[in-house]
């Protein structure tokens, strides 16, 4: 007589205690995916995060230039302009610069020199009617000195250049306590001939200088 096999019997307690293992596992193993998950997307953002545009604030900004004049120097400046300025010194990534300058605005304080630059003997100011500087990187030198690569267009001239330039930093405005206010200043020498800024005769004469020595200072606000 064959006789029967008893079920094995697995206890009840066992059971348990191994579904409530196998739980436990999957558990912690989604909430590590969960975290990795979360760190990577936070990781993403931010390195896509774009820095906070600033509003140039033109009562207290400019862009002067000073230049030979025999035994002189001629200061001027540009009275319209425009700025796109995206700044924050932990993001130089997304930082940015862009600026145009309406070249019918200069003033050097004599409306018949103010004519004749914008004539063709100098800007050409009807057929560029603008100049231009777009950043293509920033980079940090030390403490408040950082340079700014770009491309600077003028007449119809477009040349690589590297802009040193300083950040003040940031505060609460003064006026208004729901602003920000920062500050940048760079200072530049360029070479007008080689922008066709005039053709070199009155340079050749000894009556104007060729280097263009430039100032743009800048005060920026943002809400908070």
């Amino acid at each position: 007589m064959i006789e029967a096999k008893r079920p094995k019997i697995i206890p009840i307690f066992f059971t348990a205690e191994r579904l409530f293992y196998n739980r436990r596992k999957t558990m912690k193993k989604l909430i590590q995916g969960s975290i990795i998950l979360t760190l990577l997307l936070i990781l993403i953002a931010g390195a896509h995060a774009s820095a906070p545009q600033w509003k140039v604030d033109p009562a207290h900004s400019g862009i002067y230039f000073s230049i030979d004049h025999i035994y002189s120097k001629t200061q001027g400046f540009f009275e319209e302009y425009e700025g796109d300025i995206r700044f924050d010194p932990n993001n130089l990534k997304q930082s940015s610069f862009a600026f145009k300058v309406k070249v019918k605005s200069i003033d050097t304080n004599n409306s018949k020199r103010d004519g004749h630059l914008q004539s063709d003997d100098f800007f050409s100011a009807k057929k560029y009617p603008e100049m231009r500087f777009d950043s293509t990187s920033i980079m940090h030198v030390k403490g408040n000195e950082y340079v700014v690569d770009g491309t600077i267009s003028i007449k119809d001239v477009q040349k690589k250049i590297k802009l040193p330039f300083t950040f003040f930093g940031t505060k609460t405005h003064p006026f208004n306590p729901k602003q920000d206010v920062a500050g940048f200043e760079t200072r530049m020498t360029l070479d007008r001939l080689e922008y066709n800024v005039g053709g070199g005769k009155f340079y050749k004469m000894g009556v104007v200088g060729k280097d263009v020595d430039v100032l743009i200072t800048v005060e920026a606000v943002k809400d908070k």
